[in-house]
């Protein structure tokens, strides 16, 4: 099973490439881009609840897919840019790993834990 999600994951992050390559945007911006949703890690310097909300928030694909969609009805090519990097980000987290965090700790994500047991 564990295999079959990743599977998924990679055609999410796949799909955000192929829709980046629809975008009118020089090719070395996605990879530029593609790690600045975890500067949401940011908000760890306040707390773990905070931080953890603050992380979910960027990190959660339905933020991805409704600046997506925002950017698409009002045809703003930057908030179609955010949303296909927010998307591509997660699925790519998700690959290794990485999921949405619980408030207690950091390293307990709703994919279980990161790092040594």
């Amino acid at each position: 099973m564990n295999n079959l999600l990743k599977l998924e994951e990679l055609g999410q992050l796949l799909l955000s490439i192929f829709l980046f390559n629809q975008l009118e945007y020089s090719w070395w911006i996605f990879p530029a881009c593609i790690l600045l949703p975890d500067l949401s890690m940011i908000g760890y310097l306040f707390n773990s609840k905070i931080g953890a909300w603050i992380y979910n928030f960027f990190h959660h694909k339905l933020t991805a897919i409704a600046i997506l969609g925002l950017g698409f009805w009002l045809d703003n090519s930057l908030l179609i840019l955010a949303g296909v990097i927010l998307l591509g980000h997660s699925a790519m987290d998700r690959i290794f790993g990485y999921g949405l965090k619980f408030s207690d700790n950091f390293k307990n994500t709703h994919l279980g834990g990161i790092g040594k047991k």
